[in-house]
């Protein structure tokens, strides 16, 4: 079997010298349906690697219940049938943009270091996974030829202990082919992040000669590679939609290969965040710690390769470039995916309130002094309504919702008072006694990066009237994943005016393929088609459709669901690329 070592300057392969062409792809982010056609596309380009992160909460989302894990295996199975070898790069957190960092939302409140009830999670978890890379590593047939040790560990922690529990792990558990980390090309993140006798990497966007001096003063052996270079990025709702330009793209990436480095381009193919499990920043600058900022579910990333897999102007400057390094001809592309016939419009059929559907799909309801977080109602991705009594009689004083995280929809006795947010925690009209009010808070994503990563979402703080505590909260939770099955849900005819709650709807397809949903009027919710959960849309922008990738759509009428969380208007489009 072959063997992939670390050399004094070169990656080698049986002995000899190679480079590492690599991409970055997300099996948890495409339909398996598509990773051949997504592997094929990389090959195309001219690399010869593909790397993928591996989301802990995607399959653990109860403590010992996993879901799935066995999908890693197949896609590096599909890697090695690509031709293709295979980083990867198993966290415990990955960043990438996802819900949490890809740390279990009932982790909240344990730190990235060498606590001991931490790492005995992750070691269990490492257990059920690490299966899946051991059995595909090089020398033993497989395309696995590095695992990394936690992520960009140095831009969290300087916890030397933990990484090195983390490397003895991954060895004890059977990781034969060379471990490595990688971070920021700065002081502190190098000495914070790297680990004696394992590779260290960089990542950056630009300045590769900069870049890895800084690598080369805290490593003066070993090969140079930019493991994540960003040649797109992400947006966030709200905000503008980030480009790239293809030419300063490329020009970068010349200037990595001109240096001996080997690289992996993050994202050589972006994909989509579905079911809700876009991650979230913070604003305020170098900490991190300032407005949320939450991501939309399009995980594009302006890559070479876009959401639908089509090749763009930056792939084929980098195939331009990457083809000077090939042994010969790049692959041609591969025959792109079906598209959709002709649009189609949703017909709606039924309704169901919010308040209906959290009866039937929600949660245990509790009742307690303060507001209990979605950790403790074990809600990962989804809705809470919170309930609480204004004594009364008392006159009109401010509603304060401290601490809420992210997004609160407000009734008082049944009638809509207004929406808070973290920047806007106060009901602009103040509340009279006795009366009854609801907050509906959504998550619109756990943070994935800084030191605000692990945060509590909910209603954090309490709830105010004036400054007295409102206690005796009744809550009751309702996760996504409930969703997945909503035939116990009774409908009935729709409402007059868009109401917020559950839509149903039968969409008639001809031509099944690649397509776009459009929701002209609604504001902010999720939508599912054949129980295939599409992710969160937001009138808010800069993304104004869903991706619906062709499996999910069959021949004839397709179920259609839409959980609107404040207005709703026309019927959803399906349309063409």
């Amino acid at each position: 079997m072959s063997e992939f070592t670390v050399g004094d300057e070169d990656f080698l392969l049986d002995g000899r010298p190679v480079r590492l062409l690599s991409g970055a792809l997300h099996y948890f982010r495409v339909h398996e349906a598509q990773w051949g056609h997504r592997l094929a596309m990389l090959r195309a380009m001219g690399l010869n690697c593909v790397e993928t992160y591996v989301p802990w909460n995607f399959h653990e989302r109860r403590p010992g219940s996993y879901d799935d894990v066995e999908a890693l295996g197949r896609f590096l199975d599909a890697a090695r049938e690509a031709g293709l070898w295979a980083i990867v790069r198993p966290g415990p957190y990955i960043c990438a943009e996802w819900e949490n960092g890809g740390l279990p939302h009932w982790l909240t409140g344990r730190p990235r270091t060498s606590d001991g009830e931490y790492l005995g999670h992750v070691e269990r978890w490492f257990r059920r996974l690490l299966p899946q890379v051991v059995a595909r590593q090089l020398d033993r047939g497989g395309p696995v030829i590095m695992v990394q040790v936690e992520n960009e560990y140095g831009s969290y922690g300087s916890d030397a202990e933990y990484l090195r529990r983390l490397a003895e792990l991954l060895v004890a558990e059977g990781v034969t082919v060379p471990l490595f980390t990688s971070d920021g090309p700065e002081d502190h993140m190098l000495t914070g992040g790297s680990l004696p006798g394992v590779l260290a990497t960089v990542n950056f966007g630009s300045h590769a000669r900069a870049a890895f001096d800084t690598l080369r003063r805290h490593r003066p052996d070993g090969p140079l590679m930019c493991m994540e270079f960003w040649c797109g990025w992400f947006d966030h709702w709200g905000a503008e939609h980030v480009v790239r330009d293809p030419a300063d793209a490329a020009a970068a990436l010349r200037e990595i290969l001109e240096c001996g480095a080997s690289v992996n381009l993050y994202m050589a193919h972006g994909g989509t965040s579905f079911a809700g499990w876009s991650g979230a920043n913070r604003g305020g600058g170098d900490l991190h710690d300032g407005v949320l900022e939450p991501d939309v579910t399009s995980y594009d990333y302006d890559a070479p390769i876009d959401e639908f897999g089509f090749p763009t102007d930056k792939f084929w400057r980098f195939r331009e470039v990457l083809a000077e390094y090939a042994d010969g001809p790049l692959p041609e592309l591969p025959v792109p995916p079906a598209q959709l016939g002709a649009p189609a419009e949703v017909a709606l059929t039924g309704w169901a309130p919010l308040g209906d559907v959290l009866e039937t799909l929600g949660g245990p309801r509790t009742t307690s002094p303060v507001p209990p977080t979605f950790e403790e109602l074990d809600v990962d991705r989804g809705l809470v309504r919170y309930e609480v009594t204004v004594p009364g009689p008392r006159q009109p004083y401010p509603l304060i919702a401290r601490g809420v995280r992210d997004l609160a929809v407000v009734y008082v006795d049944g009638e809509r008072a207004g929406v808070l947010t973290e920047r806007d925690e106060r009901l602009k009209e103040p509340v009279a006694g006795h009366a009854r009010v609801e907050l509906w808070v959504e998550s619109l994503g756990r943070v994935n990066y800084g030191p605000r990563t692990g945060e509590a979402k909910g209603i954090t703080g309490g709830l105010l009237h004036e400054r007295q505590f409102l206690h005796g909260v009744r809550a009751r939770g309702l996760r996504l994943d409930a969703l997945e099955d909503v035939g116990g849900v009774a409908f009935r005819p729709l409402p007059e005016e868009g109401a917020p709650g559950l839509y149903r709807g039968t969409l008639t397809v001809r031509g099944a393929g690649d397509a776009l949903l459009e929701l002209p009027g609604w504001t902010r919710g999720f939508v599912w088609i054949n129980g295939f959960n599409l992710g969160r849309y937001w009138s808010a922008g800069p993304q104004h459709a869903l991706y619906v990738p062709g499996p999910v759509l069959r021949e004839g009428d397709n179920d259609v669901w839409v959980l609107e969380s404040e207005e709703a208007s026309r019927a959803p489009l399906l349309r063409r690329r």
